[in-house]
């Protein structure tokens, strides 16, 4: 649980003293910082990278992904995780929060490649009975594991779950003190339609159904009101803002600047990499930022130390482990990252903060550190054939979009 850092020679040999055999990293050059905090993707979907682009949202799910995803198998799921926690890893992010199928058997691939996570068990009215045991399954193994591994309930969205599927999540997920994720306010669409089946907004819905509390987190919040602002602050609700998802779908602008100034709690997150398409948490920063910046035309707001925060205090907090993780400080878990900042990009420092959200690159990170343990040393991580693996998840892909549009005939 204890990272030192020193340039105190005397502090140092008597470190090694008190701890004989223990690892020592050279950090010259090096920028110690906390891990970085991934608040909404859907890991798995690496396998459907690049296969729908530039496609509106609702022919997108319904055309596209929904088909393509009834064609997997929990082995395909598991692969798709593998390679995106190992892209993760290797752009210095060390606990990320997911929302997908088969949760339960992506617990083993987060244990063996040493990440931190919250997996986010999906569900629609259509399987929601086939879920609820999954979830109590993932529960129990996360449990017999290291403890980097916790399980959330995840229902897809307001106008995708029926208020009572949505309750019934809440309550299983109370009953284990598990967190909630689910999509609210997303599109102009969802918002139409839960207007038109309740009367009012999705966050005015969730609310009504005691859902929303400091335990929930809510990714994108695009289409949100006065009113539905006020909510989320009150009730504590993080919210993952992921800009770039939300930029390439048309999906629009969510007014994080605002919510941020009001006290609701902002993260950011990448969503999946079939609509984002990476999970690079660098470059999605420095969207956010310059995304709101244009959007309020005012050049002054979310400011790379702001933007920082979101993406570990900020993230911490919305992941129950605020003073733990997002943190450099004796006492605080040992998840953190050096990044080689000799870098032409990185170079002049006037003010590092600035330069690694305005210019750092997932490609700046060396080494990942996770509950103390090395994962990512050099940009290896060992035990990981990359050629190996990319060459099965190539192959896998392949083959479900065949079956899937076979299907389609």
């Amino acid at each position: 649980r204890l990272a030192l850092v020193s340039d105190d020679p005397r502090r140092i040999e008597a470190f090694r003293r008190e701890h004989p055999g223990v690892r020592e990293i050279d950090g010259t050059g090096k920028v110690l910082m906390p891990g970085l905090i991934n608040t909404h993707c859907h890991v798995a979907m690496t396998l459907q990278r690049g296969y729908a682009d530039d496609i509106a949202l609702m022919e997108w799910l319904h055309d596209y992904i929904w088909p393509f995803e009834a064609r997997q198998t929990a082995d395909d799921v598991a692969l798709g995780m593998t390679l995106g926690v190992v892209e993760m890893l290797l752009g210095g992010v060390t606990s990320f929060v997911d929302m997908y199928y088969f949760e339960n058997r992506c617990v083993e691939t987060v244990e063996r490649l040493g990440i931190r996570a919250m997996l986010g068990c999906n569900y629609f009215d259509s399987n929601v009975d086939e879920v609820m045991p999954q979830v109590e399954e993932a529960v129990r193994l996360a449990a017999a594991g290291s403890g980097r591994v916790r399980i959330a309930v995840a229902p897809h969205s307001p106008y995708t779950c029926s208020p009572e599927s949505l309750q019934r999540g809440k309550e299983l997920a109370r009953r284990h003190g598990l967190w909630f994720m689910t999509h609210i306010s997303e599109t102009e669409d969802e918002v139409r339609i839960v207007r038109e089946r309740y009367g009012t907004t999705s966050v005015r819905h969730l609310d009504a159904l005691g859902i929303l509390d400091d335990r929930t987190i809510g990714a994108h919040c695009v289409h949100v009101d006065d009113g539905d602002i006020r909510i989320l602050r009150e009730r504590g609700v993080a919210v993952s803002h992921n800009p770039q998802s939300n930029m390439k779908i048309s999906s629009g602008i969510a007014p994080i600047a605002r919510m941020h100034s009001e006290g609701v709690l902002c993260t950011i997150g990448t969503d999946g990499t079939c609509s984002n398409n990476d999970l690079d948490m660098w470059d999605e920063m420095r969207t956010a930022s310059f995304l709101q910046k244009v959007a309020t035309m005012d050049p002054c707001v979310l400011p790379a130390y702001e933007i920082l925060k979101m993406a570990t205090v900020n993230a911490a907090r919305a992941i129950g482990h605020a003073g733990e993780l997002g943190v450099i400080k004796e006492g605080a878990l040992a998840d953190f990252i050096l990044i080689d900042a000799v870098k032409p990009h990185l170079t002049p420092v006037y003010n590092m903060v600035a330069n690694l959200i305005y210019c750092g690159k997932a490609a700046d990170v060396d080494t990942v550190v996770v509950n103390g343990e090395i994962v990512v040393e050099g940009r290896r991580i060992e035990g990981v054939d990359l050629s190996n693996l990319c060459s099965r998840v190539q192959h896998t892909a392949e083959d479900i979009a065949r079956r899937t549009a076979a299907a389609k005939k």
